[in-house]
């Protein structure tokens, strides 16, 4: 008999790179629910209490967590029960309880960065646009990348647009146009994560466009007109982004920084053993010689 309906497991081996489970432990991986996010581009919330924010030590905590009767854990403003829900690109995923706010962000490896933000920014989300259309009874509408469908949206918002999309009042606050000089970020492709400023955009009629990006450093990359998501105006982002500010550094300039944070670490270490052998004693520096 033939397998019916979708596959409801996921190999720990088939799972995906980013999530960074270990190859050893255990047979299978939690598989994402159907939701906003594809299956290859999200972070079940099962990860992300288990593995990263480090809230509990097993799935089954993480189910206590989320079947809490005071409802816990919010993803873009609303309560989510199910731990194996898509988290993805933008989302705010609230815990009130601990007054903790963080937004799922890629980290220039390609990883998601579950980045901490205020309350004022928790308030907020952006959206990229990628269909327009006009409904029954002539209602226009816009579809963004996280499957929301907003009727009634300003004529001017176009696809690959950024909306950005105030979570409370569940409207559209305001939007960025895709345009030369704006703030865009990769969210695929081999340059995922970084970010910088739009150069140029190629237009290849029947093929893919291609958009050119130079990033903070001085540094300029092409990808896909698919690959990149508005972040901001000019100069100014309008949402946080982590500590790398998405620059990308080279494998020598990765080991000039590596070899930098060594060589503070070890002075460091000195400085505080200098410290402890003045304030002992002489009759027990012998100690110190013998340990230091």
């Amino acid at each position: 008999a033939m397998a019916r309906g979708p596959k409801k497991h996921l190999k720990r081996i088939n799972a995906p790179h980013h999530w960074m489970l270990e190859k050893l432990n255990g047979v299978y991986a939690p598989k994402p629910s159907a939701g906003p996010h594809k299956l290859r581009e999200c972070l079940p919330l099962v990860i992300l209490l288990r593995n990263r924010l480090k809230y509990a030590l097993n799935a089954k905590e993480v189910t206590m967590i989320m079947k809490d009767r005071e409802g816990l854990i919010k993803v873009d403003n609303k309560t989510r029960r199910d731990p194996n829900f898509p988290a993805g690109f933008m989302d705010v995923i609230s815990i009130e309880k601990t007054g903790e706010f963080f937004r799922l962000l890629y980290d220039v490896k390609g990883k998601f960065a579950v980045h901490k933000i205020k309350d004022d920014e928790a308030r907020f989300k952006l959206c990229k646009v990628v269909k327009k259309g006009v409904g029954n009874n002539k209602v226009p509408y816009i579809v963004t990348h996280d499957g929301r469908t907003i009727r009634y949206p300003h004529p001017e918002i176009d696809i690959n647009d950024t909306i950005k999309y105030n979570l409370e009042e569940n409207k559209i606050e305001s939007y960025i146009k895709f345009e030369t000089g704006n703030q865009v970020m990769a969210t695929g492709g081999n340059n995922i994560g970084r970010i910088g400023v739009i150069t140029r955009r190629e237009r290849h009629p029947g093929s893919f466009d291609i958009v050119h990006v130079k990033d903070a450093s001085g540094n300029t990359f092409a990808t896909r007109l698919n690959n990149v998501f508005l972040i901001g105006t000019g100069q100014k982002l309008w949402v946080t982004v982590p500590k790398a500010k998405g620059v990308k550094l080279s494998i020598l300039e990765e080991k000039e920084r590596k070899l930098k944070r060594h060589h503070q670490i070890s002075n460091c270490l000195c400085l505080m053993t200098e410290q402890m052998a003045n304030d002992i004693p002489k009759s027990k520096n012998l100690y110190i010689q013998i340990f230091f």
